[in-house]
C-alpha cells in the first residue's frame, strides 16, 4: 500500500494562466482517493482482515499500524476517516509538544459537541514520551478522539501498555515486486509515458525501491525525467546503475531491524544452514552493523548451540575474533564469515545449555541450603567435632577413582541436569555419564 492520491478535479496542476503553481510530485498526484485503490496490505484491507471486518460492522477502534517507511500509514488513516465521516486531523510526534496537543484535544472536544467525531492520525507516535502518551487515554475513553497511531518501532516496546490495551496493533508489509510493479504501472499511466528501461533494469529499478512505494515513485519522476524517456530509448541495467544509487538498506542498529537480523543469522546457524547464516552476516555487515557485536555473537551460537557437541567451535570463534581485531575491516570480517560456516555445520547441542539453566532454577529455588557435613572442610577442632568432613570418601582410593557420594544439599533430592545428546564429540560425554549412572547405582544398591 502506498501513501499516494490522484489529482482532484480542481488539481491547480490543469489550470491556466498567470497563476500556474509548480506541478506536484508524482507520489501526490497518485494518492489512492479509496481504500479499495491502495495497493498491498490485503492482510489488513481484505473483506475478513481486522479494517474490513471493521468498516463492514461499523465500529472502527482505535489503531496501531505498525510498518516500515512507505507502505502507506498515513493514506490508510486518512481513507479511514474519509469512509467513517470522521474529521482527519494529523500531527507528527516528532514536531509536536503538550500545548499542541492540547489545543488538538479542546478542538476534538468541541467538534464532538457538535455532533462530528475527530480521527486524529499521530505519525512517529513511538516518539512521545510516557506522560504525553498518557495524555491521549481520557480522550480514547470517552469518545473525543479515535487514535491511529503510525510507527516504524516494534509498539511492544516503545508504546505505553495502557495505550495498547485501548487499540489494536495491524502490521502493515513493505511491498512486494507485484505491488511495486503495479505502482510503476499507475505511474506511467499518470505520466503517459513509459519508462525508458529494458526488462532486467525495469526489474532493477523496483529491487531499488526496496518494499518503499514512495521510494520507487521518486526513482521513477528521475528515471521519467532522464533524455532516453522523451526520445523513447530502452536503458539497461548497467546504465540504471550509474545513474542511480541503490536505496540503503533499511537497518536500525538499535531498532527492529536489528534484533530481526540478528534472530535471523542466530536461527540460520541452529539449522545447519550455511548460505543463509551467511546472507544475513552479509545484511547485517551492509546495514552497518559493529563487526564486534557480530563476533560476540557469533561466539554465544557455539556456546548455546553447539557446546560440547564440537568443543573446537567456541575456539574457532575466539580465534576468529582475535583475528579481525589484528586484520581490521574489511579483511578481518573473512575470519567471521568463516567462523559462521564452521558453526553451521557443526553438530550441535545445546545440553550444557539447557543444564546451565536447570541448574539456576534449582539453585534459586533451593535457597540457601548447605552442603553436606561429610564434603566441607574441617580446619578446626570445633568443625570436627560438628561433623565437617566425617565420613568423607576420597575418590583416588577406590580402584576405579570413583565413590559414588552424594554432593548434593542432604535435604535436596539429587538433580539430573546435564543430558549430552547423542552428537559429535557429547557422544563421548555421554558415554562417561552413563558410566558413572551406572557406576553410582551399583554402589548405592551395595
Amino acid at each position: 500500500m502506498i501513501d499516494l492520491f490522484d489529482a482532484t478535479p480542481d488539481d491547480p496542476e490543469k489550470k491556466t494562466g498567470a497563476a500556474q503553481v509548480a506541478p506536484r510530485p508524482l507520489a501526490d498526484r497518485l494518492r489512492p482517493r479509496s481504500l479499495s485503490e491502495v495497493i498491498g496490505q490485503q492482510q489488513v484491507l481484505g473483506p475478513e482482515a481486522p479494517l474490513g471486518t471493521m468498516l463492514s460492522a461499523g465500529s472502527l477502534s482505535s489503531l496501531i499500524f505498525w510498518g516500515p517507511p512507505g507502505v502507506g500509514k498515513t493514506t490508510i488513516a486518512r481513507l479511514l476517516a474519509d469512509e467513517t465521516d470522521l474529521t482527519f486531523i494529523q500531527i507528527s510526534a516528532i514536531f509536536t509538544g503538550v500545548p499542541e496537543l492540547r489545543k488538538v484535544f479542546e478542538a476534538a472536544k468541541l467538534r464532538r459537541t457538535n455532533g462530528q467525531g475527530t480521527l486524529l492520525f499521530v505519525d512517529e507516535i513511538h516518539r512521545f514520551n510516557k506522560a504525553q502518551q498518557d495524555g491521549f487515554l481520557p480522550y480514547m475513553e470517552d469518545g473525543t478522539i479515535l487514535l491511529v497511531g503510525a510507527t516504524t518501532e516494534n509498539p511492544s516496546f516503545e508504546l505505553n501498555s495502557a495505550v495498547l490495551s485501548r487499540s489494536q496493533v495491524l502490521v502493515l508489509e513493505r511491498l512486494d515486486l507485484r505491488d511495486l510493479e503495479l505502482l510503476a504501472q499507475r505511474a506511467e499511466k499518470e505520466m503517459q509515458q513509459a519508462l525508458p528501461l529494458d526488462g532486467p533494469a525495469r526489474e532493477a529499478l523496483l529491487e531499488m525501491a526496496d518494499g518503499d512505494g514512495r521510494a520507487l515513485l521518486n526513482l521513477i519522476e528521475q528515471v521519467s525525467a532522464w533524455p532516453e524517456a522523451k526520445a523513447g530509448e530502452k536503458l539497461d541495467t548497467a546504465t540504471l546503475s550509474t545513474r542511480l544509487m541503490r536505496r540503503a538498506t533499511k537497518y536500525d542498529k538499535s531498532g527492529d531491524e536489528h534484533y530481526n537480523l540478528i534472530s535471523a543469522l542466530h536461527k540460520s546457524v541452529r539449522g545447519s544452514d550455511p548460505d543463509a547464516a551467511l546472507y544475513w552476516f552479509a545484511r547485517m555487515l551492509t546495514g552497518g552493523e559493529d563487526p564486534r557485536f557480530l563476533a560476540r555473537r557469533i561466539t554465544r551460537m557455539a556456546v548455546e548451540d553447539i557446546g560440547f557437541a564440537d568443543p573446537q567451535a567456541q575456539t574457532h570463534c575466539l580465534h576468529a575474533w582475535e583475528t579481525y581485531e589484528r586484520l581490521g575491516s574489511p579483511e578481518g570480517e573473512l575470519a567471521l564469515a568463516q567462523a559462521v560456516i564452521y558453526l553451521a555445520l557443526a553438530p550441535k547441542s545445546n545440553g550444557a545449555y539447557v543444564a546451565y539453566k536447570s541448574a539456576m532454577a534449582a539453585a534459586r529455588q533451593t535457597g540457601s541450603e548447605p552442603p553436606p557435613k561429610h564434603i566441607l572442610n574441617a580446619p578446626t577442632s570445633l568443625m570436627k567435632d560438628q561433623g565437617y568432613g566425617d565420613g568423607y570418601a576420597y575418590d583416588h582410593d577406590a580402584a576405579d577413582g570413583f565413590s559414588g557420594q552424594n554432593y548434593f544439599p542432604e535435604t535436596m533430592k539429587r538433580g539430573v541436569y546435564y543430558q549430552p545428546v547423542d552428537r559429535g564429540f557429547e557422544r563421548e560425554l555421554k558415554r562417561r555419564v552413563d558410566y558413572f549412572v551406572k557406576l553410582r547405582a551399583k554402589r548405592g544398591s551395595g
